[in-house]
């Protein structure tokens, strides 16, 4: 299955798209992405759509440095809840030690490894997509965003040795001298920054050894393994894909780099099947939404993905055994929610 990617890897995407004259809810759906998902951080999108979404914003603006313009719009928070386990580590070494070992919690496609020799530590980043695609966007949005991370445990006026890139250089390079300093280096063997060894050793001075444990023991609570279900993945794209209308398995499959046969046949190996994933979704998503009186049942209706407010009406009927305004009611005068089976 072909990687994924949290949200939060497009930060800063739909300013910069449209700083530069682009169109990024245009651009967005040439690769099969809606703007909408951008709002949900820890939702995951297929990995190929962002890097052709990057290289088709670089064309369409006429920006070469479209990716490391993004990694200056990035923070730490980014990263999802890993960043609350960083801020606590004791110094750079066991920071980029926790990201590198958990890196298929933020970004399925990216394998970075880190080693030292003879005082100098290189920091190499590359991108697994499962096809072959030209990814220059992505790979120097991922570089500037390890970059981003070093520099705010080392200070802002921390320089690395090197920056290294496999491509070639772009035009201008002023973006990249700017962020990097003067060593910045293409046509390179691989991509990634080169810096002094001991700068691993430096402390992360705001560190607090009393929250250190409290953060690790939260954040390896919520650490998932690198081989993710299929099942918690289907259930991640039926959430992101239903307010766009295009929520069905072929749409699901293509997210995933699938067929909807693997689909279908990974589902039903966990005992579970698209069907009924999206109607789980659905009752979830129905039981928070009709609750709140700020939205109309019309939006609703196009949130969850139906053709139009009747069918959801009835949907809702069946599975709930009254109708939404019932619900809603019930909600407001604080009455039992509790389910009745229709049947």
């Amino acid at each position: 299955m072909r990687p994924l990617v949290r949200t939060a890897a497009l930060n800063g995407y739909v300013e910069l798209s449209r700083s530069l004259g682009a169109d990024p809810q245009v651009l967005m759906q040439r690769v099969g992405l809606d703007v909408a998902a951008l709002t949900l951080q820890d939702r995951w999108i297929s990995g190929a759509a962002v890097v052709r979404l990057l290289e088709l914003s670089a064309a369409d603006s006429g920006s070469q440095d479209f990716g490391l313009r993004m990694s200056e719009l990035r923070r730490l928070g980014s990263l999802g809840p890993i960043s609350l386990a960083l801020r606590e580590e004791p110094d750079v070494r066991s920071v980029l030690e926790l990201l590198l070992r958990h890196e298929h919690m933020y970004n399925e496609a990216l394998h970075a490894r880190l080693s030292e020799r003879e005082g100098l530590a290189t920091l190499k980043v590359g991108l697994d997509l499962g096809e072959a695609l030209e990814a220059r966007q992505a790979t120097e949005l991922a570089v500037g965003a390890f970059h981003l991370v070093l520099r705010t445990f080392l200070g802002p006026q921390w320089l690395p040795l090197s920056v290294y890139f496999a491509h070639g250089a772009p035009a201008d390079c002023g973006t990249h001298r700017r962020i990097f300093g003067p060593a910045v280096e293409f046509d390179q063997e691989f991509n990634g920054v080169i810096f002094y060894a001991s700068d691993l050793d430096s402390p992360n001075t705001p560190s607090d050894p009393l929250l250190r444990n409290y953060a690790r023991q939260y954040f390896e609570a919520i650490a998932v393994p690198r081989d993710a279900d299929t099942v918690d993945r289907v259930r991640e794209l039926i959430e992101i894909l239903l307010p766009t209308g295009r929520c069905s398995v072929d749409h699901v499959a293509r997210s995933l780099g699938v067929d909807r046969r693997s689909v279908h046949r990974r589902l039903a190996y966990s005992g579970e099947t698209f069907s009924s994933l999206l109607n789980s979704a659905r009752i979830r998503l129905a039981e928070q939404f009709v609750a709140n009186p700020r939205r109309s049942l019309t939006e609703i209706s196009d949130l969850l993905g139906f053709s139009a407010a009747s069918a959801f009406s009835r949907w809702f009927r069946e599975q709930f055994g009254c109708s939404p305004r019932e619900w809603r009611r019930r909600a407001t005068t604080g009455s039992d929610l509790t389910r009745t089976d229709p049947h």
